[in-house]
C-alpha cells in the first residue's frame, strides 16, 4: 500500500498531466515559447528553506567547522563544484526556457558575482566559474526571486531535464514538449529515491521528428510520434557521451502520453 506521502505524490503528478493536456491545445494556437510552470508559495518557501540551510553549511565550511570532504557533499546537492583555481555555481535552465527577468537575474549573477559572464552548457544549464563561496548563497537567493535554482545540476542524480530549443515554437513538432519536460522535473526534483543514484542521470524530451535534442545520447529519450491519431512516445533508453559514447536503444515504439 502506497503511504501517504507518496500518494499524495502520485495525485499531485496526475493532476498535473491533467493541466498539461489542457495546456496543448493552447500551445498549438499560440507557438511563442513561455515558461511552463510559474512558481507559487511553497515552492518559494522551499527554495528560500533550502538556500538558507546552504547558507549555514557555507558558513560552517568557512570558519572550519567542516572539512572540504564533509562539505562536499552538502555542495553538491547546490551545484557547486571545486575547480582547480575556485567553485563554480550552475544553474539549471528547465528544458531551455528562460523569462526576461529570469535573463536579467543571470546577467546580475554574472556582473556582480563573476566576471561579467557565464557558459551555457549543452543540458541548458548556464555556470560561473569564478565565485567566491561567500557569494554563492546570495546567488542563490537572487536565483530563487525569479524561480530558478541549482538543484540537481551535479551528484549522482537526475540532472536537469532537456528539451528541443525550438520547443514551443517550432513548425514540425507534433505538439509542446515542455509541459511534459516540467512534470518529470517535478517529479524527479529532491525525490529520496533519485539523490544517490550510480551515477548522473539524463533525460530529454522532443515534440520533433527532426531530434534537435538528442535523445538517443540519453540515458532515457521520449521522441513524440503519432499512432492512429494519438500521440504518445517512443522511448529510447541506455544513450550517453563522455568516455564511452553509447547511442540509445528504443524499447517501445509507442507509449501513450497516460502511461509515461
Amino acid at each position: 500500500m502506497q503511504n501517504p506521502e507518496n500518494r499524495a505524490r502520485s495525485l499531485c503528478i496526475s493532476a498535473k498531466i491533467s493541466a498539461a493536456k489542457a495546456h496543448q491545445t493552447t500551445a498549438t494556437a499560440n507557438r511563442r515559447p513561455k515558461p511552463m510552470y510559474k512558481y507559487n508559495a511553497f515552492d518559494a518557501a522551499f527554495l528560500a528553506e533550502r538556500n538558507a540551510q546552504f547558507r549555514a553549511q557555507v558558513a560552517r565550511r568557512i570558519d572550519g567547522s567542516l572539512t572540504e570532504d564533509e562539505f562536499k557533499p552538502l555542495r553538491l546537492m547546490n551545484g557547486v563544484y571545486l575547480q582547480l583555481h575556485a567553485y563554480m555555481l550552475r544553474v539549471a535552465i528547465p528544458y531551455g526556457t528562460l523569462n526576461s527577468a529570469q535573463m536579467r537575474a543571470l546577467a546580475l549573477l554574472a556582473e556582480k558575482w563573476d566576471k561579467g559572464y557565464g557558459h551555457f552548457t549543452t543540458r541548458q544549464n548556464i555556470q560561473y566559474n569564478w565565485p567566491k563561496l561567500n557569494d554563492i548563497p546570495d546567488m542563490l537567493d537572487a536565483l530563487g526571486e525569479v524561480g530558478l535554482h541549482a538543484i540537481q545540476t551535479s551528484g549522482n542524480t537526475i540532472r536537469n531535464t532537456t528539451a528541443d530549443h525550438f520547443a514551443g515554437a517550432a513548425a514540425d513538432e507534433l505538439t509542446d514538449p515542455r509541459p511534459y519536460a516540467e512534470l518529470i522535473r517535478q517529479w524527479s526534483t529532491d525525490h529520496p529515491e533519485f539523490q544517490f543514484l550510480g551515477r548522473k542521470f539524463k533525460i530529454a524530451v522532443t515534440g520533433s521528428p527532426n531530434d534537435r535534442a538528442v535523445t538517443k545520447a540519453h540515458d532515457v529519450g521520449l521522441r513524440m510520434v503519432e499512432q492512429n491519431g494519438a500521440i504518445g512516445f517512443e522511448v529510447i533508453v541506455g544513450g550517453g557521451l563522455g568516455r564511452t559514447p553509447m547511442v540509445g536503444k528504443v524499447i517501445r515504439d509507442f507509449l501513450p502520453q497516460a502511461d509515461l
